[in-house]
């Protein structure tokens, strides 16, 4: 069966008149066209809609039980295509994204505040993972978008940088290079360590800054979450390196951070999507807007 709109709009509109002439003028169609429009649906549906006189037109038994499911078809048929155009023009939606916590916590309010107060009506969800499950998250479009640091393991993705960040040491409020305005790579080299767990990628590129550099760490703690190396930090296991990102969630928690001197260890951050998917109109607006509100090459 292949009834079309049309059709259940002449339908209703004729049980909704006194003649075929009348609801032919409220449609604008010849009233040939529409008597023909009924007459095929009645063909289509097996049986007599309407029951014919000379002078009116009226629903048959059947007619009349099923005008209340065409009007109601009808409806529902108005506000699914009201709804659509709603979200094209981002008078709705829903946005599914990603991000590091530090990136979360920091500046990702931010971000959003600005965006939603352009498209209210769309509704964010986000979840605040470690840097690998966000590119993961992105990859098996879980998520729309994602905001990470920029890794080597970017096959399939786009990255979009924002900015750059800086490593920081942290310490203890009461450890001997708290007092310090900044510290070297080599006197941290000279404390126990605590350091993320060897599956992070910010382990990894310590331990490389490390090695190019002829040093060795004294590694006596790993953590999975940067907020479990801060505990770690604060109850006195060591100092450890951790991204600027960091730092207030650090400071939160009464430890020191310091700049670290000598050659820098930084990595950019920014927004990633995959390559092939058809993003929501909502996605591409947020992508749109952080890319041009950060226009780093």
């Amino acid at each position: 069966m292949n009834v079309s709109y049309r059709q259940l709009q002449a339908f209703v509109q004729v049980a909704q008149s006194s003649t075929f002439a009348e609801a032919a003028q409220k449609m604008c169609l010849s009233q040939p066209a529409l008597s023909s429009a009924i007459k095929k649906m009645e063909e289509q549906v097996g049986g007599a809609l309407f029951s014919r006189t000379t002078r009116k037109v009226q629903l048959s038994p059947e007619g009349q039980d099923f005008l209340p499911t065409a009007i109601r078809l009808m409806n529902d048929w108005q506000d699914a295509f009201g709804d659509l155009q709603q979200v094209f023009s981002m008078g709705r939606g829903k946005l599914s994204i990603a991000a590091m916590p530090s990136f979360a916590v920091g500046h990702l309010p931010s971000i959003l505040s600005q965006f939603q107060s352009q498209f209210p009506n769309v509704k964010v969800s986000v979840a605040d993972i470690v840097m690998e499950q966000v590119i993961k998250a992105v990859l098996e479009e879980r998520v729309a978008l994602g905001f990470t640091f920029e890794t080597e393991q970017l096959e399939g993705l786009t990255f979009h940088p924002m900015f750059s960040d800086k490593f920081i040491a942290v310490l203890p409020s009461q450890h001997a290079l708290s007092a310090n305005s900044e510290v070297s790579w080599g006197q941290l080299a000279q404390y126990p360590f605590v350091a993320m767990n060897r599956g992070s990628a910010i382990r990894r590129w310590v331990d490389s800054h490390y090695e190019h550099l002829a040093l060795k760490l004294n590694m006596v703690a790993e953590a999975s979450q940067l907020a479990t190396l801060g505990q770690f930090v604060e109850h006195g296991l060591g100092v450890s390196i951790v991204p600027g990102l960091c730092q207030q969630q650090m400071q939160r928690l009464g430890l020191v951070c310091l700049p670290i001197k000598g050659p820098g260890l930084s990595k950019r951050v920014g927004m990633v999507k995959k390559v092939q998917s058809n993003m929501s109109v909502s996605a591409q607006a947020l992508w749109d807007w952080v890319n041009q509100q950060s226009p780093l090459p």
